[in-house]
């Protein structure tokens, strides 16, 4: 008997493994995105809409292109808004950490210059390509009035934001002033300045058109022409199916499956929400970034042509997207976070924990770059200034 039970033992033992095998084989592959899953990931529109109280006009662009390249509104008179957000690098500035006053130079080349005394901005730059879209919910419907800004959120709308740096110390105030007089001297600047005048005069028709509302206004309605929607993404989402490669497709499955999406929705592929995943500090920050309310909690950043804006996230200490993507499936015996303020248990539920192909993921993250966007640098600016600061 018992030689007949062996042969009969070994089989079940034999069958018992190999379904042992095909269910830890079905643990570790991804499943299948849904309808729904892909659905939350959607194509750009073609046209950024304008909050109510600021419509656009061909004389607004014009003066908010004006602005934006214009050094005179720094306290220096050496920074402008294209000093970190240029086009050759995709409208950031490819630092982990920006150089605003008292700078020199443009992109990886940028500097202090000495003697200094001004700190490094204490965030990324994010690009801003496409910030006329910020906000933008998975159907696509968005208020740009309202629209998030900022890494920890702390402004609404275009027309808010562009006038904070202003009056930022490291970013473009300097020493030249104080906080609280910083707008107002920059707009009697602008008001001593013959060429502005016409310029304002047409944008807004007004008894004092040159103001520091106006100015936020004017330079809002040339960053809401800054758009860039014809990522072969997008042509994809629109019918061109043979705008992605196989790869591509591939890795927008493997986005979804790796639970990429469930922050990183809608068409700039950003929930726009605040979330805790325990990123480094930058060591040339001199204390730790507690993010929004000291919660060490960030934005979801879009990541509409995030291939030309490296390092990433809000410290700009990952140098690429395969740094990005590790960070997000941390091997065995790392620390619990990467940083040390933030415990496992503070950290979102909704972080990943491990990547699905990563290769795959970077390819569909590279079919999100568009190719068609303003990098116009105009010949000269109203204040006589050079261009953009000092970026040369």
């Amino acid at each position: 008997m018992a030689s007949t039970l062996l042969p009969r033992l070994a089989s079940m033992m034999a069958a018992a493994a190999l379904l042992l095998v095909v269910a830890c084989q079905k643990d570790r592959e991804p499943s299948t995105p849904t309808t729904a899953d892909l659905a939350a990931i959607t194509a750009l529109p073609q046209e950024a809409t304008a909050p109510a109280s600021n419509p656009s006009s061909a004389a607004k662009i014009a003066l908010g292109r004006a602005l934006f390249w214009d050094p005179v509104l720094s306290g220096g008179k050496d920074v402008s808004c294209a000093s970190c957000h240029h086009p050759a690098s995709g409208y950031a500035d490819a630092l982990d950490l920006s150089i605003g006053s008292n700078g020199q130079g443009l992109g990886t080349a940028r500097h202090f210059r000495a003697p200094n005394d001004i700190a490094f901005n204490q965030r990324n730059s994010p690009t801003v390509l496409n910030a006329a879209f910020n906000g933008m919910a998975t159907d696509g419907s968005y208020q740009p009035a309202t629209a998030a800004m900022f890494w920890d959120l702390r402004a609404q709308s275009l027309e808010n934001q562009s006038l904070m740096p202003v009056a930022t110390l490291e970013e473009m105030r300097g020493h030249q002033y104080t906080e609280g007089v910083a707008l107002d001297s920059v707009v009697a600047r602008l008001r001593g300045i013959a060429a502005y005048g016409p310029l304002f005069s047409a944008a807004f028709a007004e008894a004092t058109p040159i103001s520091a509302a106006n100015i936020g206004k004017a330079i809002a309605c040339f960053e809401r022409t800054l758009l860039a929607t014809d990522a072969p993404f997008d042509q994809y989402m629109r019918g061109d199916k043979s705008a992605l490669t196989a790869q591509q497709v591939q890795g927008l499955n493997d986005f979804v499956t790796s639970g990429c999406a469930k922050c990183h929705s809608g068409p700039m592929l950003s929930d726009y929400q605040l979330h805790v995943l325990g990123v480094a500090d930058n060591s040339k920050n001199p204390a730790s970034d507690a993010g929004a309310n000291g919660s060490y909690a960030f934005r979801t950043p879009s990541l509409r042509n995030v291939a030309l804006t490296a390092p990433y996230m809000h410290s700009g200490t990952l140098p690429n997207l395969q740094a990005v993507l590790a960070f997000y499936a941390p091997p065995p015996g790392a620390p619990a976070t990467a940083n040390p303020h933030v415990s496992l248990g503070q950290r979102d539920p909704l972080f990943p924990g491990r990547v699905t192909n990563p290769q795959n993921i970077i390819a569909f993250l590279q079919s999100l770059t568009a190719t068609s966007y303003d990098r116009t640098v105009p010949a000269a600016v109203p204040s006589g200034l050079a261009v953009g600061g000092n970026i040369h």
